[in-house]
């Protein structure tokens, strides 16, 4: 039986970069899975589009795709954007079976990658016990999209950094949660001697750039995720997640 196809949706922006990093993540997902189809399709500013790209599989003789969310938490775009962009596609595209998968967070891949930009910017296993961390974020208004933020930040205070504390980079993040430039001022004011910044966001852009200004008083930044492997492998999870449970049914009703 033919793999479904695998759609990542990324946001979109107008920063040539965001798509570049997309296509890279993407490209890493089929050297580890040849033979497994993967498009990308984007909501908005980029091409192609989902519904153009879910038109063209059709078209093509496709019969199911998992869109598999290129988004860290369950947010709008997770809860409103994409279901009704994939309804649209379904009612256009009968014959085409459209599943959408779970979001990438939160997952210990995910804290993989975070630790792996962490290194490669400099940080040593040492050097946790006198650095503090903004784990930043492009920031939300979605209570779970807050709640499983704050909580990866709690889980973080556990592996040896002296203290942790989360930022978003929105003008419209909730009360309590910094931007990042007062999280990095609040930790030089506990009288914490280095500081580092770690983006929790998947490819630059906009918000992405926020941070990095807002880094300016730190020590180390780390990259975005990007294409890190672990980012890559964690799609293939999502992916497996979203059609196993279907190819078991259908095994079972054989």
């Amino acid at each position: 039986m033919t793999a479904p196809v695998l759609l990542v949706i990324a946001h979109g922006s107008r920063d040539p970069r965001h798509a570049a990093t997309v296509h890279a993540l993407t490209a890493r997902v089929r050297s580890l899975r040849p033979g497994l189809r993967v498009e990308t399709g984007f909501l908005d500013f980029n091409a192609p589009s989902v519904p153009r790209v879910l038109e063209r599989l059709a078209a093509q003789g496709a019969r199911e795709v998992v869109a598999l969310p290129l988004l860290l938490t369950r947010a709008f775009h997770a809860k409103s954007d994409i279901p009704a962009v994939l309804r649209e596609a379904r009612t256009r595209l009968p014959r085409l079976r459209v599943r959408q998968a779970g979001v990438l967070g939160p997952s210990p891949l995910l804290g993989a990658a975070l630790e792996r930009r962490l290194r490669e910017a400099g940080i040593r296993p040492g050097d946790r016990g006198s650095t503090g961390l903004v784990l930043a974020s492009a920031g939300s208004t979605d209570p779970e999209a807050i709640a499983v933020i704050a909580e990866i930040a709690r889980e973080l205070r556990h592996t040896g950094w002296c203290s942790v504390r989360p930022a978003f980079a929105s003008a419209t993040s909730p009360a309590g949660f910094p931007r990042t430039e007062d999280a990095v001022r609040a930790l030089r004011d506990e009288g914490v001697r280095r500081v580092a910044v770690a983006p929790y966001v998947i490819a630059p852009g906009r918000l992405p750039d926020r941070i990095v200004a807002g880094a300016a008083g730190a020590d180390v930044l780390a990259d975005v995720l990007g294409p890190a492997p672990e980012l890559a492998r964690l799609l293939l999870a999502r992916y497996d997640g979203a059609r196993l449970p279907a190819a078991r049914t259908a095994a079972l009703s054989a």
